[in-house]
Order: C-alpha cells, then structure tokens, then sequence
C-alpha cells in the first residue's frame, strides 16, 4: 500500500486523536491541524518522521488557507474539528450563533476550498467531513448545531457529485455518542425563566446527569471503521457509526418516509399539466 499524506483537523483530543494515532500507526504521513501543539507533544516524540503538527484555527479562512499551501501534496482531509453550544434558540447569543456556523460549517467549507485545486491536478483524493447523527435528525437544544451539521452534509454531498469525475472521494461520517469528553466540552447557555421546566431543560438534565456516563462510541474503534472506510476504491456516501445513532436514523427515516408517501397524491395536485418539473439526471 503507497503512503498517504493525511491532514486532520481538531487532531488533539477525541475521535480526531484517536484517527490521527490510528493513520500514523498505518505508517502514513499526518499533518495535525490543532489550536494548541503542545498537546501533540508526545505523539510528535513517537512519530518524529511521520506527524507535523500545524497551529490552525479552522475558522480564520486565511489560517487554513496558509495551512493549505504549506501542503500541496496532501492525500486525505478530514474535517473532523467541532463543538456544540447547546440550549433553546431564544438563550443563544448573537456570538453563540456566529461560533456554531463558523466552527461546525464555515470551517469545513473553507478546509475543503483551500485543498480542492490540488486534489483535482492530480486526479485523486479524498475528503472526510466528521459530521454527526445531528447532521441528519435535531434534538431540542441544539438549534445552531444542528443548523451547521445539517448544512455540511448538503454541502458535502453537492460537492461529492461535482468532484467524483476528478476522482476525488467524498465520506460523511455520522457518529453517535462518543466515549471522549465532547459533553463536558459541550457550552449551555445561561438559562431563560421560560425555558426551566421545558422540553430543552429536561433534555439538558439528562444530558448533563446521563451523557458522558451513557456515551457508547468507542474512539478508537471508530477510528478504525473510518480508516477502513477511507481505503475503500468505492466507499458509501454516509456511513453511521454507534448504535444509538442508527437507531434514532431508522426511526427518523421511517417516519420521513411514511409521511412523505402520504403527500404524494397532494404533491402531483399541484402541477402544470404535461410538466415533469426539475428532475435532472
């Protein structure tokens, strides 16, 4: 197997740790995107001739820009950096709002931009958008997170469609709870009188009493699914990770599809006559 020149952003802690430890295991190159290096420092001891660790704050566009001309050369790109500011849309400030987007979408964005040119010269590649189970169903409290994830998966999967000719690979993962601290990292907003005994707060004391204690995600073996993942000639689209996430997906999906097959007979009453509408091929 060639080697591969990864960059992986929030590469310090979590499931982007535990991705950028599994690469490196794998013997491939890896350019650790993280807002403090000197929390690499002992993995950059292991792996002096294999890890390059780069100061980037995702959601500076000039940064990443930066980050992304010092590595042409670059195989894979992970957009794996994230973080939630959960609790009702009414508590959240205007900077709540600006951070969500910035972070969880904005970034991503410009990451795939600032590398997209030099995958496409040479005719292969792969991108990899760490999206979640809140890219593709909402939980009360998570507005703006929701709002960011959902559109990165719109984003990912246009951009996969006009990328695939040039041979570039496109992976959405959507984990579940993972076993890393993302709840004790998890920002609430300060809470509105309103709001104390409402669906968001029941959520909120659940989370906060049962979340880290319940989270079921294994980093590190999620970190091998999407190595495996990323090695595939073909891989899907999206891929689920954690039981808890394909079961609250099946359940949303069926719901959704049972109430959209309840409406066909409303959205044909709507039409010209003779008119196929946008359906291209």
């Amino acid at each position: 197997m060639s080697s591969q020149k990864w960059f992986i952003t929030g590469a310090s802690g979590g499931l982007g740790l535990a991705l950028t430890e599994k690469v490196l295991a794998q013997g491939h190159r890896v350019v650790a995107a993280v807002r403090r290096i000197e929390g690499m420092r002992a993995l950059t001891q292991a792996y002096p001739d294999l890890l390059e660790v780069e100061s980037v704050d995702v959601t500076d566009r000039e940064q990443v820009q930066a980050a992304a001309a010092r590595h042409p050369d670059v195989d894979v790109v992970v957009n794996n950096a994230g973080g939630a500011v959960i609790g009702a849309m009414e508590e959240m400030s205007d900077a709540d709002i600006q951070q969500q987007i910035a972070l969880n979408l904005l970034a991503p964005i410009h990451v795939t931009r600032a590398f997209l040119g030099a995958l496409r010269a040479k005719q292969r590649g792969t991108f990899i958008h760490v999206s979640s189970v809140g890219g593709r169903a909402a939980f009360a409290g998570g507005s703006m997170y929701h709002a960011a994830k959902f559109g990165l998966e719109g984003f990912a999967e246009a951009v996969s469609q006009e990328v695939a000719e040039f041979g570039i690979k496109t992976i959405i993962i959507e984990p579940g709870s993972i076993k890393t601290g993302f709840v004790a990292n998890i920002r609430w907003t300060p809470q509105l009188d309103h709001y104390k005994d409402s669906t968001v707060a029941r959520l909120r004391r659940w989370i906060e009493e049962n979340g880290e204690a319940d989270a079921s995600g294994d980093p590190v073996r999620m970190a091998e699914a999407i190595y495996t993942i990323s090695q595939m000639a073909e891989p899907p689209l999206r891929t689920v990770l954690g039981g808890d996430a394909f079961a609250v997906l099946e359940a949303g999906y069926t719901r959704s599809l049972a109430a959209l097959q309840a409406q066909k007979d409303l959205a044909a009453s709507v039409m010209f006559e003779g008119k196929s509408g946008f359906m291209p091929e």
